[in-house]
């Protein structure tokens, strides 16, 4: 064995991958379970109007859920992490300050707004699912083409609400280079 070769674990070049680059990465990924959910019930909507044979088109009721889940996309991702937990640092620390009232009262605005936002997705979802049940299922239009607006709609809502996830994950990263400081 050489003493001038390097040691190192893995026989080949193997580099974890920087975590900038990992959000790069998660950042386009929720633009892309965004663009495929949007795009799904886009396509919906197109077959409803144009190609749909059969007496169920999509309505404002379709649009509804698609909505609430674009809305409680934009409230979550909105939130900044460090908002959450300021309340929650300040009573920690055993000192009271000026401030500490006002941190708590900031860190609970942004778990209610948090809440809201995730009441919005839940609500897409589910409402999507309602949809489907109560307007393709139940009244028998369970034929293919005229079913799959209510299952594109469903999965459409599923993407945007995966593309929130990792929109939130990505966004609150911690660089590998940034850190807190505690006292």
């Amino acid at each position: 064995m050489d003493t001038d070769e390097p040691r190192r674990l893995f026989a080949f070049p193997f580099k974890f991958p920087n975590s900038a680059n990992v959000r790069k990465a998660a950042v386009y990924l929720s633009g892309v379970l965004y663009a495929l959910g949007f795009w799904l019930f886009l396509d919906a909507v197109i077959f409803s109007k144009h190609a749909n044979g059969s007496d169920v088109h999509v309505t404002f009721v379709d649009w509804i859920p698609f909505i609430c889940s674009t809305l409680g996309t934009l409230t979550v991702n909105s939130i900044e992490k460090n908002r959450l937990l300021q309340g929650a640092m300040s009573s920690d620390s055993g000192i009271t300050s000026f401030g500490g009232d006002l941190d708590s009262t900031i860190a609970w605005q942004a778990r209610s707004v948090l809440f809201f936002g995730l009441a919005l997705l839940a609500g897409g979802l589910s409402g999507s699912v309602v949809v489907l049940i109560i307007k393709f299922l139940v009244k028998d239009f369970n034929t293919y083409p005229t079913v799959g607006m209510g299952v594109n709609n469903v999965l459409g809502n599923f993407s945007i609400l995966l593309s929130c996830i990792v929109l939130w994950i990505a966004q609150n990263m911690e660089d590998e280079y940034s850190y807190s400081l505690t006292l």
